[in-house]
């Protein structure tokens, strides 16, 4: 049976290359101002909104490689690759986590007077830059790339508003003990952002059953079919960030499995959001042939 659902990842690619753009030059002005009055919570905010930078570049590269035909030797495509870049992505940010917390540690044992002033008008520049970028991805989030771009973006903005405060809280109390213990919290946000990410990354790469899916649900669905005698073998996993497969062998007495297979694509599909359903027909007990059914 063919296919007759496009489930092509929508095209982020504008939405992508601004955010990158912005944020390349944010980061670029950033560092230049943290290292120009040693901010260590401007480095922190800089190197975290890099890390983001690289999340976008690898997302939309993985994107876009996704949509790539399959070929003689991948026979899938590239699917897998949205998941690796979503996996790389996480674990990129946990990197940079460690030297940022390096630097703070180094920070508050030795506060270093920072002028407030700079602080607060770079960092509400990027407030306007890292909110913009956010609100670009905040739909089509049922794909883990751009809901990674998102988080990034979201986590990115919230911390960058924290800086902003801080930079007023320096300013009129000469505080500057804020500075070193902004990064922590910058790094406290980026953990706790990118932890579920990584997670589920790691999970669809090691071809767990996506969250969205319950097995027990599928394999009961699939049971109570009228015809449908036994399911067995019955394997589910991502292809992508947006696609899933599934296996399984069915038993089906002679004479009724045409029409019910097809049926039961498309009742997986939209039940389940399953779109690539491969069902391999057995007799009934009574009978040992069998044949394969691709949906």
């Amino acid at each position: 049976m063919g296919h007759n659902h496009n489930h092509t990842s929508k095209n982020y690619g504008k939405a992508f290359a601004i955010g990158i753009g912005l944020n390349t030059l944010y980061v670029a002005v950033e560092a230049f101002y943290g290292l120009a009055v040693n901010s260590s919570a401007l480095l922190a905010d800089a190197g975290h909104n890099m890390s983001d930078v690289f999340s976008l570049i690898l997302a939309w590269a993985a994107i876009w490689i996704s949509t790539k035909k399959p070929s003689g030797k991948y026979t899938y495509g590239l699917r897998k690759s949205t998941i690796l870049a979503s996996l790389f992505n996480g674990l990129l940010i946990i990197i940079a986590s460690g030297f940022i917390l390096w630097d703070a540690i180094q920070k508050i044992q030795n506060p270093i007077e920072v002028p407030g002033n700079t602080i607060i008008i770079v960092a509400s520049i990027g407030l306007i830059v890292n909110t913009g970028t956010a609100l670009m991805f905040i739909k089509g989030q049922d794909d883990l790339n751009i809901k990674g771009a998102f988080l990034h973006m979201a986590a990115d903005a919230g911390v960058t508003l924290a800086v902003l405060i801080g930079g007023l809280v320096m300013k009129y109390t000469g505080a500057f003990w804020v500075d070193p213990v902004l990064s922590f919290l910058i790094v406290g946000v980026i953990l706790y952002g990118t932890w579920g990410l990584l997670s589920d990354s790691v999970k669809l790469a090691i071809d767990a059953v996506p969250e969205k899916i319950d097995l027990n649900e599928v394999k009961h669905f699939l049971e109570k079919i009228e015809c449908v005698e036994e399911v067995h073998d019955l394997h589910i996993w991502a292809m992508s960030t947006t696609e899933t497969a599934l296996t399984a062998h069915l038993v089906i007495p002679y004479g009724c499995e045409d029409q019910l297979l097809y049926d039961i694509r498309e009742k997986l599909h939209d039940m389940f959001e399953i779109t690539h359903t491969t069902l391999q027909v057995e007799k009934g007990w009574d009978d040992d042939q069998y044949r394969p059914y691709n949906n």
